[in-house]
């Protein structure tokens, strides 16, 4: 893929996540009412897409519970904002070693589920993307293991394609976009697809630009991408991401300061990287103009 830079951009907000940051920051939201509030202003500060995990409301822990996936969208539908939500797939594959020496049984924090379990809250309600994790890695944590074999991805893929939801593929390393094109090739999803390039997540991909343009050189040129660096690396992203052709996303997700010494909203962090795309003599686009880009079609509230 060549280096030219995207002069019409999108921004996605990764909302909440499901990382153990519920208790560094007061502005990380839990509730179904808090994360769809919180989506929609950062919608409203110029996000066209948000994407969504949900929490348990009372400590704050990653959930898969469908009726708090039904609430948040159906919050966010059923507001005057419009904007492209984009639900995690991702819950259900985290497996949880024991000690070296002894590494089963199994710990009680894994969370290992198949795939129509894995995919339900996405066939009820229905985003307009949702995310596919195109590989498995060791994840962060000493013995956790984020699990999506090829059996998981195909049988998942198969699913979100058929019910007319868009997958996009999280790529952790390159490894990731060699099989998300295997995918593509066999006909399980559909092409051209979207991709998301996620830079400096351990221990996949380190967030170096050699890295980052080996991922987008990767990239098929009719495909089209996102990415986002972790923590004080999110901002130079949003700039990388534009240089490279792509699009970009922040939140409190990935990152929770807005500066050093101060703990950031969701609508800031779009607010901050709107203006370096528009800096960069860049536009930012609405949700409309994404829905044509990538062929979605907007989902409307429930009865």
């Amino acid at each position: 893929m060549p280096l030219e830079m995207n002069r019409e951009v999108f921004i996605t907000c990764a909302v909440t996540g499901g990382g153990a940051t519920q208790d560094r920051s007061p502005h990380v939201p839990r509730s179904p009412e808090a994360i769809a509030e919180s989506a929609i202003a950062a919608a409203k500060a110029g996000a066209a897409v948000v994407h969504c995990h949900v929490r348990d409301p009372e400590t704050g822990a990653p959930s898969r519970d469908l009726a708090l996936y039904r609430e948040v969208t159906d919050r966010v539908r059923d507001s005057a904002t419009d904007v492209v939500l984009n639900l995690t797939a991702g819950m259900g594959g985290d497996v949880m070693f024991g000690p070296a020496e002894a590494p089963l049984p199994l710990s009680n924090s894994t969370d290992m589920v198949g795939a129509t379990e894995r995919v339900q809250h996405v066939v009820d309600c229905r985003p307009e993307i949702c995310t596919l994790d195109c590989g498995t890695m060791n994840f962060a944590e000493a013995d956790y293991v984020m699990t999506n074999t090829p059996g998981m991805l195909t049988a998942m893929g198969r699913m979100m394609t058929e019910y007319g939801v868009k997958p996009e593929i999280e790529a952790f390393d390159t490894g990731h976009l060699w099989y998300a094109k295997q995918l593509v090739k066999d006909g399980v999803l559909d092409s051209p697809a979207l991709v998301q390039l996620c830079m400096g997540v351990p221990w996949g991909a380190p967030d170096d630009l050699n890295t980052f343009m080996a991922m987008v050189n990767n990239v098929p040129d009719d495909w089209v991408f996102s990415a986002f660096g972790l923590g004080r690396s999110q901002m130079p992203y949003v700039a990388a991401a534009v240089l490279a052709g792509g699009n970009v996303r922040v939140g409190l997700e990935d990152n929770l300061m807005l500066e050093k010494g101060v703990l950031a909203q969701n609508h800031q962090l779009v607010e901050k990287a709107v203006a370096i795309i528009e800096n960069l003599g860049a536009r930012v686009i609405g949700p409309e103009a994404v829905r044509e880009k990538l062929g979605l079609t907007k989902r409307a509230p429930r009865s």
